[in-house]
Parts: C-alpha cells; sequence; structure tokens
C-alpha cells in the first residue's frame, strides 16, 4: 500500500536513537563508579558531564518520541485504507459510513482516547501522511507530532499545489523561496504555528478580507466554569480590538509595579479588567458595518476599542479591593499616582496595499496578518499609538518607520522592534510592547551603540543573559542575533519571513519610477 512504504525503514531509525540511548546509559554508568570523587579517571568533570547525558537523552527522547509518534500516524492511516478496501465499493452509503465509525472506534479502545479525539487523530494522520517532507521529518525525529499537528491544521482547507507550496516554504532548504533563520524543527509550537498561519494568510486563494468577514460574524464571549472557585471568560474579537484590550491591560499594569505593588503582571491584567467591565454602565451604540457595537459615553479611563493607547494622564484606580495575604493591602487610591505609558504598536503595510489597490495582509505587531482594510481604519483614525512602516513595492523590504521618529534612539528602538519583532531568545513570544535594549556587546567591553550590537529581549532573558551562560550570537542590521546555551547548544535566530508585495493589474515593476512622485508625498504626509 502507498502508506506502508518506509515501514522497515522507521523501526530501524527507531533502532539507532534506542542505541544512542543505550550507550548513553552505559557511559552514565560508568561515571557513577567514579563515586564521590567527582573527577573520572581521564580528569572528567563527573557531575557536569552527567548534566550533560541527562541534556543529550532528552533530546534522544523527544526524538525517538517522534519517531514512535510516525509509527502510529502511519499505522492509523494504513487502518483505515484497509477498512475501506474491505468494503465492497457498492456497499450502501450506511454501511461504509458505519464501517468507518467502527473503525474509528477501535482506534479510541486502542489507544484509550475519546472517539472525538481519535476521529481528529485520524483525520490529521492522514493530512500528514499526504505530505511526504512532513512525514519523513516525523519519522527522522526532526519534527514533534505538535509540530506536525500545525502543519495538518494550517493546510486544512488549501488545495493540494497550495498545501505543498506551504510544506515547501519551511521544510525544503531547497526550495525556489525557503524560511529564512531558524529552521522550521527548531521552532517551539507557537513560533511555528505564527510562521505558518503568516506564510498561509498571505498565499490562501481566498482573500483575508472575505475570510475576516465570516470572521467578525461568529464574534462571541465564552464563560467556562474551572475548579477552585475560578472560571475562565474568552471572548473571540477582531485582531485589532483584542491586541489593543491586551496591551492596554499590559501598559496599565506595568504602570501600577513597582516597590509598593506586590501583585504581579499577571494578577495586575484581570483586576484592571474586571474593574473596567463591573465599574462602566455607559450605553452601547452600532458600530460601522461588519464591526458590530462600540462603547458610548465611557468614562474617561476607558479603554476605546480602537487604540492601543493608554493616558499621559495619572492611571485610575484598577479598583479589585486586595485580600489579605494573597494580593497584599496596598491603597486603591495609589494607583492614581502613577501615569499610564502609551503603548506603540507597528503596523507594516505593502504599499498598494495601502493605497487600496490589492488585498495583500498587513501585519499587525504582536499578532501577525491582518486584512489592508484593517490596516487602512487603524492609520487613518489617527491614533497615535500606531506606526506606519511601508514595504517596498520592488522587494517588498521596510521603507520607514513612522514620521515621528525624529531623534536617533527613538529611530533606532523602532529600527529594533521592526528587525526583532519579538524578544530575541529563542522561543520567547513576548512582543516589543513589555521589551527592553540590550546591548549585546556590553558597552564596558568596547561594544558600540550600533543596530548591529543591539537586541531587544524580555525582562526574564535580559536578566538570564547577564547572570547566566547564554550567550548571543553577532547580530546585522536586518538580522537578530542567535544564542549559544552554557552548553553549547547553537540557536538560529528567527527572521521576517518578507517576500516581493503584490502588484495591482497593469503596473509592472520596472513602472516603479512613476510612482516616486506619489511614494515621497506618502511618506512625508
Amino acid at each position: 500500500m502507498e502508506n506502508g512504504a518506509g515501514t522497515g525503514t522507521g523501526v530501524e531509525a527507531i533502532y539507532a536513537t534506542v542505541a544512542a540511548l543505550a550507550a548513553l546509559d552505559a557511559e552514565d554508568a560508568a561515571l557513577a563508579s567514579a563515586g564521590a570523587s567527582g573527577t573520572a579517571g581521564d580528569g572528567v568533570d563527573v557531575l557536569q558531564r552527567a548534566y550533560e547525558i541527562r541534556l543529550e537523552r532528552m533530546g534522544l527522547e523527544k526524538k525517538l518520541e517522534s519517531q514512535a509518534s510516525a509509527r502510529k500516524v502511519r499505522s492509523a492511516t494504513e487502518a483505515m485504507d484497509l477498512q475501506h478496501a474491505m468494503t465492497p465499493p457498492d456497499a450502501p452509503l450506511h454501511d461504509r459510513t458505519y464501517a468507518e465509525i467502527s473503525t474509528v472506534e477501535e482506534i479510541a479502545g486502542i489507544l484509550t482516547i475519546s472517539s472525538g479525539a481519535a476521529s481528529a487523530f485520524v483525520t490529521q494522520s492522514r493530512q500528514v501522511c499526504a505530505m511526504p517532507p512532513v512525514m519523513d521529518a516525523l519519522s527522522a525525529g526532526s519534527l514533534s507530532w505538535q509540530q506536525a499537528r500545525i502543519f495538518a491544521d494550517e493546510t486544512e482547507g488549501l488545495d493540494h499545489a497550495a498545501a505543498a507550496a506551504l510544506v515547501e516554504h519551511f521544510l525544503d532548504p531547497d526550495a525556489p523561496n525557503p524560511a529564512r533563520g531558524c529552521p522550521a524543527p527548531e521552532l517551539v509550537p507557537a513560533r511555528l504555528r505564527a510562521k505558518v498561519r503568516g506564510w498561509r494568510e498571505r498565499h490562501h486563494p481566498e482573500s483575508i478580507e472575505k475570510r475576516h468577514r465570516k470572521g467578525v460574524a461568529d464574534r462571541r464571549v465564552e464563560f467556562t466554569p474551572d475548579r477552585d472557585g475560578m472560571a475562565w471568560i474568552a471572548s473571540y474579537l477582531p485582531a485589532d480590538q483584542a491586541l489593543a484590550v491586551w496591551n492596554d491591560l499590559t501598559a496599565t499594569a506595568r504602570s501600577l509595579q513597582g516597590p509598593n505593588e506586590p501583585r504581579t503582571l499577571a494578577q495586575l491584567r484581570p483586576d484592571i479588567l474586571i474593574h473596567r467591565l463591573l465599574t462602566y454602565r455607559g450605553a452601547i451604540a452600532p458600530g460601522p458595518t461588519g464591526t458590530g457595537y462600540v462603547l458610548g459615553d465611557a468614562p474617561e479611563d476607558m479603554l476605546g476599542l480602537a487604540t492601543v493607547v493608554g493616558s499621559d494622564e495619572p492611571a485610575t484606580d484598577p479598583g479589585i479591593s486586595d485580600h489579605p495575604g494573597s494580593h497584599g493591602n496596598r491603597a486603591p487610591a495609589d494607583a492614581a499616582k502613577v501615569p499610564t505609558p502609551r503603548a506603540d504598536v507597528l503596523v507594516t503595510v505593502p504599499f498598494f496595499a495601502l493605497l487600496g489597490l490589492t488585498g495583500e495582509p498587513a501585519v499587525l505587531d504582536g499578532y501577525g496578518p491582518i486584512p489592508a482594510s484593517m490596516a487602512r481604519q487603524l492609520l487613518s483614525a489617527g491614533a497615535e499609538s500606531f506606526r506606519r512602516v511601508l514595504l517596498d513595492p520592488s522587494d517588498g523590504t521596510p521603507l520607514e518607520i513612522g514620521r515621528t521618529s525624529y531623534r536617533l534612539t527613538k529611530a533606532m528602538r523602532k529600527a529594533l522592534h521592526l528587525r526583532d519583532g519579538k524578544c530575541a531568545f529563542p522561543g520567547c513570544s513576548n512582543n516589543a510592547l513589555d521589551n527592553e535594549i540590550d546591548h549585546l556587546k556590553a558597552w564596558q567591553h568596547g561594544g558600540s551603540t550600533g543596530i548591529s550590537n543591539l537586541a531587544q529581549v524580555c525582562p526574564k532573558h535580559h536578566r538570564l543573559k547577564h547572570n547566566s551562560g547564554w550567550e548571543p550570537t553577532p547580530a546585522a542590521k536586518d538580522e537578530p542575533p542567535g544564542w549559544t546555551s552554557p552548553t553549547g547548544q547553537q540557536y538560529q535566530a528567527e527572521q521576517p519571513d518578507r517576500e516581493p508585495p503584490q502588484w495591482p493589474p497593469g503596473i509592472l515593476p520596472p513602472e516603479i519610477s512613476a510612482l516616486e512622485g506619489l511614494l515621497l508625498r506618502l511618506l512625508s504626509g
């Protein structure tokens, strides 16, 4: 059968991984015989080498899990194929349907999962088996099942050619336009999904404008009870509104932190949110077509849905009474003494999309691709927190970063924001709102204050860099730094996945000179 190919090779790969694990176990046993001396006969530091063995072992165990997942995926797909082969071609639809349901229930029982989970697993297994590069990477142990599922999820709804192009872009280094920077198998799932989804949005056969209109119609708020007297409130919102809420909560929470504030950032966000929701009694008015409703007659401290700007005025009391022994006993009035910082957000827009000549997606920092119409609305509304970044029509590189960055320090900060996009530490998704600018090579050690010696890192990884053996590798003007772990493991930097933008019908790239006047007026306006 088609999906049965490579079964023997998969077993051989598993045997090789198990043999490597056995070799590490033997070395570990030899180290243990060194006893309490702390040094093996050849001068090896026993504790350090034992630590390194654990790390190497985890890497091999991760590889083995992927290889075992590949076999399970292949077995599930083949089981369904065999069931179909055993069903007579002229069998009634009723018989074929129940034969498939029966097989799914068999798989559910064997894997000890629900029938719904088994059905989803079978569907994903078939999708992965239909993408040979994904299946090969999973079988080799370089791609985890969680990562493979991302390719299955993000290719759903795409035709075969589009799905193949997406997979080729991320997994084939010889593709015409391969993904830059850190290879897909080395990205943590959240970062891989963000990059794959970004590419999918730009190449989806149905425009993002049309899909966004469908999504807006499904907006909702959901309530989910949880344990210990707790519950979840989740809102499905247009991306600009959801990001506005999150950034405003974060900026306000940051402004309240200090030596007299015992609550963490994670605790402050819900306290501020609940105060604003439960103390607001304004009216609700119809919003623009397709956007639902907006809040009216809000108090001055109420978040505006079309902005992520906080306020230069003192922040109002977030209001939730502190429970003694949990959040402390800070007087709520103290919050009024702290200004709420503004939260600058970059909106990267292809030149022709900003003019409304193409429907190519823009990119909202901290989220990803958004409809060009949403970007035009954010920028035309005059919200000072949004910084426009235009992309060159010829090659997709940034042309400029806003028109208000006059001072060098502000310009460099925006340039780093655009280059790195998030905390530069591997696997971290913290966006630029919370990040700090750090010298890769310290000033006192001869480092310069140039963009090639700077990176943005979140507070946690900034502290880690200065208090451990993690070292950034050199950066470049258009590339963030990679990192080297204390044990010498190399982590490549993520890089933007830019492509030449779309051109409107009737305009050819050689005619770009005819648009220079318009471009200059737009940049200076």
